[in-house]
């Protein structure tokens, strides 16, 4: 089983990379997920991608607080926004869906913003 868990976290950071270049896809997810699975399989690379120099203090403050930074947060809903708006003028969605899917990134951001913030101990 440690053999699925080390191949998913590797998947993850790969996606997590593709994730870093184009803009549609999001790679804090996958950074996320990726050290769910090093966990489980590679306690070094857990470290690793824990210690980082870019996104550690976020995974860590996720690991263990649950948490997200105000500028993460202020980003992500962001992202939210400019996602939604490109649906709008380029799907031309009819109103039912297009309501639908404010609906869906309205809760998801939301659910982003009520997370706490990271304590400084992290």
């Amino acid at each position: 089983m440690r053999w699925l868990w080390f191949t998913c976290g590797w998947l993850m950071l790969i996606m997590a990379g593709i994730g870093a270049v184009l803009p549609v896809m999001p790679s804090t997810i996958f950074l996320i997920l990726a050290v769910a699975c090093f966990a489980r399989s590679s306690p070094r690379l857990e470290a690793r991608l824990l210690n980082h120099p870019r996104y550690g203090a976020s995974l860590r403050a996720w690991k263990y607080q649950r948490a997200i930074s105000p500028a993460g947060k202020a980003w992500a809903c962001a992202g939210i926004a400019i996602g939604f708006l490109i649906f709008l003028f380029t799907g031309r969605p009819s109103l039912p869906w297009a309501l639908a899917v404010a609906a869906f990134m309205l809760a998801s951001a939301g659910w982003i913003a009520t997370r706490p913030n990271p304590s400084a101990d992290i």
